[in-house]
């Protein structure tokens, strides 16, 4: 118990995600202007969802879900790392490596199923389209997006409460720029190595089963649209499809590395560079494949532009 205690009350201290690199302030600033731009592209998509009637379709729905965990997995780590760097220090409370451990995991694993379940959308659409206003309905997409929520929360309070409850009293510096379960558990002076065999026997399902699905729902995708005779449909088809696997592929190549691949095979600055890729430039790059490769989304971006610049007139 006093282990424990002793815990709760000391601060860890977080290696900068800049302290191995000559660049520092290079580093920074192209983390910086990534960050502001993933912001102001994820909210200028959800604006343009919002605004344009053309876009309330249950694709879209999903897609905003989506914006919404990317606007959230920075916000939880680089304002966080930016003020490390600018103040030259590293600590962060108890609570507050709680707080990133446990939205850092909420979101990570309501964004891998929200994706899961994003690959079913397009199998519908296009293998079943007749079907499509039934099987995608309102209340199914609210189901959807809810059943991706649930289950970061109820991951994340799980691994939270886990991690958090194992006694640190050797080294309390955490060989990362944020708080995240390998590199907290590396800590730990008691046995952690069951927890971490659960641990990737989990990642193992909520990577796995997501990306089976996806596997699956595409399988038919590229089987359904080979057998389309018009190639404007057939174009429509691909470009849609393609813009999510791109991001399916940003997202889960980085989870499965961090999530499957043993510890003992990828050193911490590995572990640095992909999770910064996660948490940071895959939200970043989302909103910019789904606009730049999706014409209704440019043409509504169009639309909303052109109104603001009649309203300023």
């Amino acid at each position: 118990m006093g282990d424990v205690n002793q815990s709760v009350a000391s601060d860890f201290i977080l290696v900068g995600l800049f302290s191995r690199s000559g660049s520092r302030q290079l580093l920074f600033s192209l983390v910086a202007a990534m960050f502001i731009m993933g912001l102001l592209g994820n909210t200028v998509l959800l604006f343009v969802i919002r605004m344009d009637s053309r876009l309330h379709t249950p694709m879209y729905f999903l897609l905003s879900q989506l914006s919404l965990f990317d606007v959230g997995l920075p916000l939880v780590t680089i304002p966080k790392m930016a003020s490390d760097f600018l103040q030259g220090e590293g600590s962060i409370s108890f609570g507050g490596c709680a707080a990133q451990i446990f939205f850092l995991m909420l979101m990570g694993v309501a964004e891998g199923i929200l994706l899961a379940l994003m690959s079913y959308d397009r199998y519908v659409a296009v293998c079943h389209p007749l079907q499509y206003p039934v099987l995608m309905r309102r209340q199914v997409c609210l189901v959807m997006a809810g059943s991706s929520w649930l289950a970061g929360v109820l991951n994340a309070s799980v691994q939270t409460s886990i991690t958090l409850h194992f006694p640190f009293c050797a080294s309390r510096t955490v060989d990362h720029f944020f708080c995240e379960v390998p590199a907290l558990l590396k800590l730990s002076c008691a046995d952690t190595s069951a927890y971490e065999l659960a641990l990737s026997t989990l990642g193992v399902l909520t990577l796995v089963l997501p990306l089976s699905l996806i596997a699956s729902s595409y399988g038919h995708v590229l089987g359904a649209v080979l057998r389309m005779r018009s190639e404007e449909a057939r174009n429509k088809a691909f470009t849609t499809c393609s813009s999510h696997i791109t991001v399916v592929g940003l997202f889960y190549g980085a989870a499965v590395f961090m999530y499957m691949v043993p510890g003992a095979y990828h050193s911490p600055y590995q572990d640095n560079v992909v999770s910064l890729f996660y948490s940071l430039v895959s939200p970043t790059l989302n909103p910019l494949i789904y606009s730049l490769r999706n014409r209704e989304v440019r043409m509504a971006l169009v639309k909303v532009l052109s109104r603001a610049g009649l309203r300023s007139k």
